[in-house]
């Protein structure tokens, strides 16, 4: 089951923990769905491409929402 809508809040936390949450929650999804993630640390900029990259994950790009960046990930296979 795809969910275009899986979202996960990390503003206010900062390096390392928007990727670890990001990690531990793509677990949970099937290779294909995609996470929004919401983050307001300097460094995630870096971070969630890197992790990406790393974890075999596609980096959907990165946008910028009040306040906060927003990124999307579609989980590798």
């Amino acid at each position: 089951m795809t969910d275009e809508n899986t979202t996960l809040d990390a503003i206010g936390l900062l390096c390392p923990l928007p990727v670890l949450k990001a990690r531990k929650r793509l677990k949970a999804l099937a290779p294909g769905d995609t996470l929004t993630i919401l983050a307001d640390d300097p460094a995630a900029i870096i971070d969630v491409p890197h992790f990406c990259a790393e974890a075999g994950h596609e980096f959907l790009g990165q946008s910028d929402g009040t306040g906060h960046q927003i990124y999307r990930i579609r989980k590798g296979g």
